[in-house]
């Protein structure tokens, strides 16, 4: 399927006649109705009925009307913001990120770039959801500029600072009694069911779990693994296990789950940043020195409410 056959299909589904469809293009009929055809053998099913001289759209036509005329305003929008980019009016910045920095320091960011102009421009700020590795990737592919991730990896190729050592909690059931101590301890925490996340692709931020409790000299009882966060405290909600959590995740207000701080020093998450080594834009170094300046201040004090 071409996008030629999208805008073909949107205009006749506008006018519900050929010919009308035809002299809105600037084209003939007859090859508009074989583009029409061919659009309807590709997707496998009929997307008008012919009704006397006009045409009525079947309910797969109605959808695939809905959801083209969105593909084509939002490939409108990209061309648009594509050309102001290339003129200059408009600077595009990519940020790939692990969820557990939106409740810390990222929305901080995305909010200082967006409302205010750096340099005398404007940014469009690209956001991407990806655990470290594949931040890795896509900094050396050119396809973000910044990343945010929760684990040290050694590449040549890319810089990487640790912006802050976020304190770990444990996300417990509600349901259940609080715990006699305020803190628990990591033998306390080996001896319940663990929510092991993410499961996949590692190394990730599981493996950074599974080396704090090995230096204690302990083995978590991994009951379940989860490949989202939101996911592994839903499993805790419904009381399969325990797990741990950055701090900041205590932002995300759940009924359901209880929080309890960790009775040990090194029992922390740190937010990393990467960047690709080398990269001289004064841009990126502005945001560098915000993210550094105000990262401290921006996720521990949401741990420490």
């Amino acid at each position: 399927m071409e996008l030629r056959h999208l805008r073909y299909f949107q205009v006749v589904a506008q006018e519900l006649n050929v010919t009308r469809a035809a002299e809105r293009l600037h084209m003939a009929q007859p090859p508009l109705s074989r583009q029409i055809r061919q659009l309807e053998e590709e997707v496998g099913v009929a997307l008008f009925d012919r009704v006397g001289r006009g045409l009525r759209l079947t309910e797969a036509g109605r959808f695939l009307l809905e959801q083209a005329t969105q593909l084509t305003q939002r490939l409108e929008e990209t061309i648009e913001g594509t050309r102001r980019i290339g003129r200059q009016d408009k600077r595009w910045f990519g940020i790939g990120f692990v969820p557990s920095v939106l409740y810390g320091v990222l929305p901080d960011l995305i909010r200082e770039l967006r409302e205010s102009e750096w340099h005398d421009q404007q940014v469009e700020v690209g956001l991407a959801e990806m655990i470290t590795v594949e931040q890795i990737e896509a900094l050396k592919a050119g396809r973000i500029d910044l990343g945010f991730g929760r684990i040290a990896l050694n590449d040549p190729a890319i810089r990487q600072q640790v912006v802050m050592a976020e304190p770990l909690v444990a996300a417990l059931p509600a349901r259940l009694p609080a715990p006699r101590r305020k803190a628990l301890t990591p033998q306390a925490l080996a001896a319940q069911p663990f929510i092991l996340y993410p499961a996949r692709p590692r190394p990730s931020y599981a493996d950074h779990l599974l080396s704090l409790f090995r230096a204690q000299g302990l083995q978590l009882r991994v009951a379940q693994e989860a490949n989202e966060l939101q996911t592994a405290l839903g499993l805790v909600a419904a009381g399969i296990g325990i797990t741990l959590v950055p701090a900041s995740i205590q932002r995300l207000h759940r009924d359901d789950v209880r929080y309890c701080p960790i009775d040990a020093p090194g029992f922390v998450s740190p937010v990393i940043m990467s960047y690709r080594e080398g990269d001289t834009s004064p841009f990126l170094a502005r945001v560098v020195e915000w993210v550094m300046r105000q990262g401290d201040d921006a996720i521990s004090g949401a741990g420490a409410r």
